[in-house]
């Protein structure tokens, strides 16, 4: 599972740095400021939670390598931050590029996963 969640941080990560290229040259002139900015929050959140799912996939590595239980949590903590960054950037990005309001509500689902997320998170490492 650990390597699951590693592959998906790096492939996140990579594709933060190929969204925000793309609102900075792409966009840029395309879209209205605030629309960009809506684009590039969704970058951030996916860039922030790309590096949550590596030091999640690490962690899960080390404990099971030692085997401790809190590794289930641990994937629980991945699962919420992937359907976070989904639901909350991915909402982002359609809400900028269609400028359809019909995205904004979703946003904060996607806010709410990784909200639960670091607080699974933070429960797996007190358990440990």
């Amino acid at each position: 599972m650990e390597k699951i969640i590693l592959l998906v941080g790096s492939v996140s990560g990579a594709l933060t740095v190929i969204l925000g290229a793309f609102a900075a040259h792409a966009l840029k002139g395309k879209l209205p400021a605030h629309l960009i900015s809506v684009f590039q929050t969704g970058v951030q959140y996916q860039m922030f939670h790309a590096l949550a799912l590596l030091a999640v996939g690490v962690l899960i590595k080390q404990q099971v390598s030692h085997e401790v239980s809190s590794a289930t949590p641990l994937t629980v903590a991945a699962g919420l931050f992937i359907l976070g960054t989904v639901l909350f950037s991915g909402s982002l990005y359609l809400l900028a590029l269609t400028q359809n309001k019909i995205w904004g509500p979703v946003t904060p689902l996607g806010g709410l996963c990784f909200i639960l997320g670091w607080c699974v998170l933070a429960y797996a490492v007190v358990k440990s």
